[in-house]
């Protein structure tokens, strides 16, 4: 195993550690909004577009929307709470039809998390509590800077729910992480079904 934080061919592998935000109708300026605060909140260092190089051998790019567009993601590094640092990235899902959406993904490739010093209840699912609060502590700060409508944390969560399936209300069992705005409040319901 190489260095968690280099962009090696084995850090992508494996899937990925999520916080999907649902960031709301389609507009550039709100998604560049998310974006920024998701670099911040997380201390991400670096933007890079290829994650086939090491950030040593690529010029840095724009944390933009722009750069979404043209890279697919943008690559950074990051320190987790337990001082390893890995590789992650960002992409987003820009939904079509009668009232196009905006998703935001931050990532954190598996391959980046082995030998990260995380806990991992239930390898096959990659369910790791303390990732869980640290995306959930982003995600309020991310809130704090864009309302967003609902966030989803835990392994390949992204498409996994919405907002609307939510229906403005955490549900008792949850599979994955949710963060959704109640009465005005951002509310984080933790996973808590291990079925």
């Amino acid at each position: 195993m190489g260095d968690r934080g280099t962009f090696g061919e084995s850090t992508w592998h494996g899937g990925y550690y999520e916080l999907a935000i649902e960031v709301g109708p389609r507009d550039d300026g709100r998604l560049q909004r998310a974006l920024t605060a998701v670099w911040s909140a997380a201390d991400v260092q670096g933007c890079y577009g290829d994650m086939r190089r090491p950030p040593e051998e690529q010029d840095p790019v724009g944390c933009t929307v722009e750069s979404l567009t043209e890279f697919g993601h943008v690559l950074g590094q990051v320190r987790l709470p337990t001082g390893h640092i890995v590789a992650c990235g960002c992409m987003t899902i820009r939904e079509e039809g009668d009232t196009p959406v905006d998703w935001l993904d931050f990532y954190l490739p598996i391959g980046a998390l082995e030998g990260a010093g995380l806990d991992i209840e239930r390898p096959q699912s990659y369910r790791s509590p303390v990732l869980d609060h640290w995306l959930a502590a982003i995600g309020t700060a991310v809130h704090g800077a864009v309302a967003f409508r609902a966030g989803f944390i835990g392994f390949e969560t992204s498409g996994c729910s919405d907002a609307a399936t939510l229906g403005g209300e955490l549900p008792e069992s949850r599979r994955i992480g949710s963060l959704l705005p109640v009465a005005g409040e951002l509310r984080y319901g933790p996973a808590n079904d291990d079925s």
